[in-house]
């Protein structure tokens, strides 16, 4: 019998909860909103960031990828400490810093300051979200609520990282870029308020002792080899793809041999050879992957093809934010009818759907195939998350909630850094391979304008008329091309998911 379903019939007759246990919820969910809305937020902030502090094409992608990156390899070892030192003594901590850093990076002068800031917020950031998930294992003991809870923080970190376009558009229409990230300053002094009053504290009662050697590894394990995949995608030097790749592959396999040879592991590897768990663990990836790829270039076709504001782009993804929320709180009461793996397949084929509609439809003009591709994905990953999540934490003891929770946050923190990283470098590829400049621009600005759409804008504004026309048509349909391209591959891996999933999910004997 695998681990998920002994754990699962140990809290069968579990306590339930009362108000005190849903108000602690709903307090978890401020850092959850922020952690996900800063996801996406940034991917419109980008065109202001640019003409504001004139990043390169590759600073840009720094500036939205280094966040993600470091906290993703700091979320294990976070995890850890979490279940070690307290759980709301480390989200506390995480909070406090995280809005001291975001005030810095508000009011960074240049790209390389902003870069750095990101980086600082990563570090906090990884110590606010496996403790959000952890705690609410620990507060709902009882499944059918404890699923509840997981539907609901599920829908909210789907349903921030659509509203990041929606807030980000308002903010940048009445302020300028910086405001996006004084945002978590609103966000988190309620929860530094609340969190001590509400939510419980909890952590494992006998812990390990700290392993700086495996916190190191677990760090090393995943920079190299997010590093090498945005080399590759950039087509750089072969060098700088090889080696590091190497290094991240020895740390990991480094870092499992120590856990499996220690008593008490920072983390325990052996869930992997549990099927639900590894599969639920790829399906986070997968669906997170394509749902900030499809984000980042959704928010520069709406702004700087279709010409909407920012606002108005972030609204027209509204619709799939309501979807997302509905249906992922829907299936709570499905899968007591519907086997769980039969929801989460139907839902991640759901999703393809969403890439295939952008692939047939999407035009220099259009919104409404955007509109209905985004409703499509939102729905779909809303559904499998809340189901893949509830696998993941209900796979372990409660006391060992936290490096669980982290690994399902580190295949979230991963699945966007690539989804950036990845479909971004290979979108951006695409753009460069199919656009004209119009003869008589010199190398300099036919450069900027080959970086990057945004780039394409600025020189148009300084070329005569007619040049300055035929520069953005090409611009136009140039990034267009490479839309479509990105979202055939968005689609692949939306049906290569749902096969993950067909595959593990399912239950043994």
């Amino acid at each position: 019998m695998s681990t998920t379903f002994i754990h699962r019939e140990q809290t069968t007759n579990a306590p339930s909860v009362g108000a005190r246990g849903w108000v602690a919820l709903a307090v978890l969910m401020l850092p959850v909103l922020l952690v996900s809305v800063d996801n996406t937020v940034l991917a419109f902030a980008l065109p202001s960031i640019s003409s504001s502090i004139g990043p390169t094409g590759a600073q840009q992608l720094w500036i939205v990828d280094i966040y993600p990156l470091v906290l993703a390899g700091l979320l294990v070892s976070m995890g850890s400490m979490g279940d070690r030192f307290g759980r709301r003594r480390l989200l506390l901590i995480g909070a406090t810093g995280f809005a001291a850093v975001s005030v810095l990076a508000a009011y960074a002068p240049t790209p390389e300051a902003l870069i750095a800031a990101r980086a600082v917020l990563g570090f906090f950031g990884a110590m606010i979200m496996p403790p959000t998930l952890s705690l609410i294992r620990n507060i709902f003991l009882e499944p059918n609520q404890r699923r509840l809870a997981i539907a609901v923080w599920a829908a909210c970190f789907a349903a921030g990282g659509a509203l990041g376009p929606i807030v980000g558009g308002f903010l940048l229409e009445h302020f300028w870029w910086g405001s996006v990230f004084l945002l978590a300053v609103v966000v988190l002094i309620p929860l530094l308020i609340l969190a001590p009053i509400f939510v419980p504290e909890s952590k494992d009662p006998n812990p390990g002792p700290v392993d700086p050697t495996s916190i190191l590894l677990s760090l090393v394990a995943l920079a190299p080899i997010v590093y090498a995949v945005k080399n590759l995608a950039h087509g750089g030097p072969l060098g700088q793809t090889v080696i590091p790749a190497a290094v991240g592959v020895v740390a990991s396999i480094l870092f499992v041999r120590r856990q499996l040879q220690r008593d008490i592991p920072m983390l325990d590897v052996r869930l992997f050879r549990v099927p639900t768990f590894s599969g639920a663990v790829a399906v986070n990836l997968l669906s997170v992957f394509s749902l900030v790829g499809f984000l980042f270039f959704t928010s520069q076709h709406l702004q700087l093809v279709v010409g909407l504001s920012p606002m108005q782009a972030g609204v027209a993804l509204l619709p799939g934010l309501a979807l997302t929320v509905a249906v992922g709180l829907a299936v709570v009461p499905l899968v007591r009818h519907v086997k769980p793996w039969i929801v989460v397949v139907i839902a991640l084929s759901m999703s393809s759907l969403g890439y295939l509609t952008v692939l047939a439809f999407v035009s220099p003009t259009s919104t409404t195939a955007i509109v209905v591709a985004f409703a499509l994905l939102g729905a779909g990953i809303g559904a499998a998350e809340t189901i893949s999540n509830d696998m993941i934490v209900s796979s372990v003891a409660p006391e060992k909630a936290g490096a669980a929770s982290a690994v399902s946050e580190t295949a979230y923190e991963l699945g966007a850094v690539l989804g950036t990283a990845v479909l971004g470098s290979i979108l951006m590829a695409a753009y460069r391979a199919h656009l004209t400049v119009p003869a008589g621009v010199d190398d300099a600005a036919a450069s900027l304008a080959a970086e990057t759409l945004g780039g394409a804008h600025h020189v148009a504004t300084g070329l005569p008329a007619a040049e300055g026309s035929a520069l953005l048509d090409s611009a136009h349909a140039a990034f267009d091309t490479g839309v479509v391209f990105t979202s055939g591959i968005g689609a692949v891996l939306m049906v290569v998911s749902a096969g993950v999933a067909y595959a593990t999910l399912r239950p043994r004997a």
